[in-house]
């Protein structure tokens, strides 16, 4: 007999903390929003960036992979992040996973490429508002202003002894995502919401 058991729906990495979050940023009358950005496609994406297959696969993906260190390249809802000479992160719209590698395979063709889905390994904080570089300035060791790291950049780096990689967004959206691994996001919750105290 089949089993007919339902399944719960997915649960992100801090469900249990949004509360808290959105606490925090009502009580710091806008100084700061904290907040978790759930279930973002990830595709980690390794190939040659002089080979034939980075412009194919930049052409179906309607942006060209970034080639200059720690920057980000914007499309629509697709964002490409530097991580290293011949690698990138492809961050999307929830469920986009398996559309994104397809399209990637697609594209290379016989062309030697790494594509991996790594959506369930991490999840994104969104911290936001005027005083957002402040509250990331209390454990992150990059120089944050805006003239060394300004909308466009990105870095693995770590934040509160958690690694990260930093992405500073663009000023419409005015704030930076926090992508971290999800078995360190309570922990780096519990750190940002300590360290926002001092602007609730």
């Amino acid at each position: 007999m089949a089993d007919t058991a339902l399944t719960a729906p997915p649960r992100s990495p801090l469900s249990h903390d949004a509360g808290r979050l959105a606490a925090a940023t009502r009580s710091s009358g806008g100084a700061v929003r904290l907040a978790e950005l759930p279930f973002l496609a990830q595709v980690d994406v390794r190939l040659d960036a002089k080979g034939a297959a980075a412009d194919a696969v930049g052409l179906a993906l309607g942006l060209q992979l970034p080639l200059e260190p720690n920057t980000v390249v914007r499309a629509g809802e697709l964002t490409a992040l530097w991580l290293g000479p011949d690698q990138w992160l492809l961050v999307g719209p929830p469920g986009g996973e398996r559309e994104l590698e397809s399209r990637i395979r697609t594209a290379a063709g016989d062309e030697p490429v790494s594509v991996t889905a790594v959506s369930a390994q991490r999840t994104t904080l969104l911290v936001a508002g005027p005083r957002a570089r402040d509250l990331l300035a209390h454990g992150c060791a990059l120089d944050l202003h805006p003239r060394a790291f300004g909308p466009g950049r990105c870095a693995q780096t770590t934040l509160g002894r958690t690694q990260v990689v930093l992405v500073a967004r663009d000023e419409a959206r005015a704030g930076f995502w926090v992508l971290v691994r999800s078995s360190f996001a309570g922990y780096l919750a519990d750190w940002l919401l300590d360290a926002a105290t001092e602007y609730v």
